[in-house]
């Protein structure tokens, strides 16, 4: 097998801002590498047997989202490949034309587990040979873990596994590293990051064509689109009928141990998950696009009645406790006085692909029902 050098490419330090390298760093500095990051699957009752809270604005006390499932079940069981199947590549150097010729071993990389959940969806997990350390897959939770340092890949480790496909989204690198095993003459295809569900549609089309099973996108995303509809009209039976009780709802992004808080805005990814909740964006209300460091005036002025963070980020800022000490604004907001935080696991938050129903099934549970766990 040839190998050469990594080679010098474009800087990532302008992506530093984006979410995904948030998110990378994050799970570079939290803890052992995953060890909070996944929830285990839940068996949970059906939201419609829940009693809702009367006034969700005025809950006191914080509460861990439960993530249940996976619920949805793949669309095809080992599907033949459609091969050699030529796909566009998204590189960090810019869009490359790729020949698809093997995809019996495979390693589908991203931060969040996404890529190897449609992997399986598809009905091809047995193909894969390894896993990232977001992928819990149930079955095949023994592939070999090929990132380290929470989401660093092990180039030694991927070599070793001699994969035939290596299908990512660039959320986990270095790109460097990335670079060098496609130099080692490892097929690599980078695909788009899905954070809400129209990325999702598009996210399930590109891997679904790397595959070489490209029709079966089509049945996965009319799948998805009536699973996250029909989650919906059940979550907006638990909403407060007077729209002055629907909660406030503000994201933050916290790393205690490096003093990073940041709000989530538009496009984030978290927009599109209050919307579906039916409560209240706050940081739409003030127009604030993408993610920036929060601001004790900004903070005050939205008072949001619910703060959502990461599981693994509230522990790095020790606890409500503790992030109410380290950002004394939050104790003037109706979320501080009540200690209203929600938290969720790292990587399912932001998950696009399969899991969105799941997600927002905890998420409504936590916000409206919170008795209930």
């Amino acid at each position: 097998m040839r190998t050469s050098a990594p080679r010098r490419r474009i800087a990532l330090a302008a992506a530093a801002v984006t979410a995904a390298a948030l998110l990378l760093t994050g799970c570079q500095t939290a803890g052992p590498a995953g060890s909070a990051n996944v929830a285990e699957a839940s068996e949970l009752p059906p939201i419609s047997s829940l009693t809702p809270i009367a006034d969700p604005t005025a809950w006191e006390g914080p509460t861990t989202a439960v993530i249940g499932g996976p619920s949805l079940e793949p669309v095809a069981d080992h599907p033949e490949a459609q091969l050699p199947a030529t796909v566009i590549s998204h590189d960090v150097t810019g869009d490359r034309e790729v020949q698809v010729t093997d995809t019996s071993r495979l390693l589908a990389l991203s931060i969040t587990g996404t890529i190897a959940e449609l992997v399986d969806a598809y009905g091809l997990a047995d193909n894969l040979v390894g896993r990232d350390i977001s992928t819990q897959i149930p079955g095949y939770e023994d592939l070999p873990v090929v990132t380290k340092e929470g989401h660093s890949i092990d180039a030694e480790g991927v070599l070793a596994l001699n994969p035939t496909l290596i299908i990512t989204d660039g959320s986990i690198g270095p790109t460097d590293v990335v670079l060098q095993l496609r130099d080692a003459g490892i097929q690599v295809v980078t695909v788009s990051r899905a954070t809400n569900p129209e990325g999702t549609y598009e996210l399930a089309r590109e891997v679904a064509a790397a595959l070489g099973v490209a029709p079966l996108a089509d049945t996965l995303n009319e799948q998805l689109k009536q699973a996250i509809a029909a989650k919906e009209t059940e979550i907006a039976k638990l909403l407060p009928a007077d729209p002055k009780l629907r909660p406030r709802v503000a994201f933050l992004y916290i790393r205690g141990s490096a003093g990073v808080y940041y709000l989530f805005g538009e496009g984030s990814g978290i927009d599109s998950m209050i919307t579906s909740l039916g409560a209240i964006d706050v940081a739409k209300e003030i127009g604030w696009v993408g993610e920036k460091p929060l601001t004790d005036e900004a903070l005050v002025s939205l008072n949001p009645d619910v703060l959502l963070v990461m599981t693994d980020g509230l522990a790095s800022a020790g606890g409500v406790d503790g992030l109410i000490e380290a950002q004394p604004s939050i104790a003037l907001t109706n979320a501080g006085k009540h200690r209203r935080v929600v938290d969720v696991p790292d990587t399912l938050i932001f998950a696009g692909g399969t899991r969105i129903p799941d997600v927002l099934d905890g998420l409504a549970r936590a916000i409206y029902a919170p008795n209930s766990l």
